[in-house]
């Protein structure tokens, strides 16, 4: 199998941007937890982050027919990209959407997901742990 992480803005900030809203471990920290979860699983896995939208929208347009799966953790393009949400559901490879923060626990604007429409599944509030468990929850979903 082989899954492909998506990270949008600010991702690349984990450990220097607010460290009680998104944890003080840094984003080396959150590849490296990727990594070892497609190691643990026997599963191929790459990870990639964007602060720019249209990158993100080529990104998942380019795993069409090359991607089992695809975990998002769209960041703040979550409450704003129609595109986002667009080229998932045009490519219909199953999806997890992730939030390291309890997003809906926080503002009202963020209540909104449209990348989380195409996707069978959310897990928000659990940190980078969360990656981990989007990564089983994909592999179950496809039936290994």
């Amino acid at each position: 199998m082989k899954f492909l992480i998506i990270n949008g803005p600010n991702i690349n900030m984990l450990g220097i941007r607010e460290p009680g809203i998104y944890g003080k471990e840094n984003y080396e920290a959150l590849l490296e937890l990727c990594r070892k979860t497609g190691e643990d699983y026997g599963i191929e896995i790459e990870c990639f982050q964007s602060n720019h939208e249209g990158v993100i929208v080529d990104k998942i347009q380019q795993a069409y027919g090359v991607r089992d799966g695809i975990v998002i953790n769209p960041a703040a393009y979550t409450h704003t990209s129609i595109a986002i949400l667009d080229a998932l559901k045009a490519v219909q490879i199953p999806c997890v959407e992730v939030h390291i923060s309890k997003v809906e626990e926080r503002e009202a604007f963020r209540q909104i997901s449209y990348a989380g429409q195409a996707c069978f599944h959310t897990i928000t509030g659990q940190g980078i742990a969360g990656y981990r468990m989007a990564i089983e929850v994909l592999k179950e979903k496809l039936g290994h």
